[in-house]
This record gives C-alpha cells, sequence and structure tokens, in this order.
C-alpha cells in the first residue's frame, strides 16, 4: 500500500478521562498539513454517548481545529462526503464487535481504508485503536476478552489498556500460549503508538512512566519488549 496516512492508536485515556488536558489529542493535531484541521468524531462504539461526545468538543474547542462528530443511530449525512472534507478521522472507545458490524453496515470501513491511503490521519482509543489492525484484544463478550478481526489497514494484533485492566496481561499470555496468536501490540493507557505509511513510527507517552510493548514468547516465556517512544506529557 502506497500512502502517506498516519495513524495513531492510543491504548486508554485522552479526553474520555481527561477532555481539560488534550495532550495527545494535540499531538495528533499537529500530524495536519492544515492550518486549522478538520476532525470528526466516531462515537459509534459507545452507542453514541453524550457525556462521551461532551468530553470530545470540550477537549477540541481549546485546540486549533473545527471539531464535529457524526452519528450513525439518527439520521445518517453522507458518509463519503464527510470523510472527504475530513482531515482527521478519530475513533472512540467501546464495544469494537459491535462498531464494526455497523461500519461495515454503513461501508465506513471501506471509507477510511481510502482516507488512509489518501493520507489523511486516522485515530482512535481502545476500540478505536485495535479497530485498524488485523486483530485486536477486546472485552466485547462479556464473558472475558478475545481475540476480535479488526479492518487490516495495519498488520499485527493489538491490545489496549494493557496495564489499566487486570485481565489484559494474562489473557495476551494466554493467547500466545495457546498459539491463538503469535504476537501483540500492547498499549498502555496513557500511551499510544503512531504508524506513518504504514510502518511504526514511535511510540508516544503522554502519561508519566506509560510505555507500549511487542509482546511475544520466548522459549515459552512471555518476553515484553518496550517500543522506541517519545514523552509529551
Amino acid at each position: 500500500m502506497n500512502t502517506d496516512g498516519h495513524i495513531v492508536a492510543i491504548g486508554g485515556g485522552g479526553f474520555g478521562r481527561n477532555p481539560n488536558k488534550p495532550v495527545i489529542e494535540n499531538y495528533i493535531l499537529n500530524l495536519s498539513d492544515s492550518q486549522k484541521p478538520n476532525i470528526t468524531f466516531f462515537p459509534t462504539a459507545s452507542a453514541e454517548n453524550s457525556d462521551y461526545i461532551v468530553n470530545f468538543y470540550t477537549a477540541f474547542s481549546n485546540l486549533n481545529c473545527n471539531a464535529k462528530h457524526i452519528s450513525l443511530f439518527k439520521n445518517t449525512p453522507n458518509l463519503e462526503s464527510i470523510i472527504n472534507d475530513s482531515d482527521i478521522i478519530y475513533i472512540g472507545g467501546g464495544n469494537t464487535k459491535s462498531m464494526l458490524a455497523v461500519f461495515k453496515e454503513w461501508r465506513l470501513d471501506k471509507l477510511l481504508l481510502k482516507a488512509y491511503k489518501d493520507g489523511k490521519i486516522l485515530a482512535g482509543v481502545s476500540a478505536g485503536a485495535i479497530c485498524w489492525f488485523d486483530q485486536g484484544i477486546t472485552d466485547s463478550w462479556d464473558d472475558g476478552l478475545r481475540v476480535l478481526d479488526c479492518m487490516g489497514i495495519l498488520e499485527g494484533v493489538c491490545c489496549p489498556h494493557y496495564d489499566g485492566e487486570v485481565n489484559r496481561r494474562p489473557s495476551v499470555e494466554n493467547f500466545l500460549k495457546t498459539n491463538e496468536i503469535d504476537s501483540c501490540f500492547c498499549i498502555e493507557d496513557g500511551a499510544a503508538i503512531h504508524y506513518h505509511n504504514n510502518r511504526f513510527k514511535t511510540a508516544v507517552a503522554f502519561y508519566k512512566n506509560k510505555n507500549a510493548y511487542e509482546v511475544a514468547l520466548n522459549r515459552g516465556e512471555v518476553k515484553e519488549t518496550p517500543l522506541k517512544k517519545i514523552n509529551i506529557y
């Protein structure tokens, strides 16, 4: 794939928890060449939670951008036009499986892939982080974490909330030891991983002492290799 697109996958945190400290949000905006980028938020995975949407506007209203959100459960606008007019598309957290089903029904998955190929910036947290990869570790089911097929724009498997939820580390270890996955990019809350042109560029820590890892088995034991990172907190 020949593209100049960016993807920023956030493990947890950001405006959903700290709308008055939009650090990673500013990092994302600064990737755009636009003087005042248009950023479009899809809160689909949270069932378009109203508090979440308010937090989005609280965060981005303090930054130099044009911010709006899109509903897929009310009267949905022309999504192709929306995506074409956007410099940045941000996907919120929540139920990844349900979100991807809705995206597919509206063909938004195809529009997002085209946007990436056209050089736009894709970003998101939790569900909005793992959705870009071949597969993600998700809590979409209430009986425990599972491996879910995602949009496949980026290669590999991704797990958010690696240090923020107690079942994340043991579940990744189990998936590795049962050969359900070969390796996994695991992102802590307060960290993100940034891809450019389909290649890993850097991890980004926007809280103190936060990391992202490539996790795999080494002689039967789990090895966590920290990804190179920058600190922006």
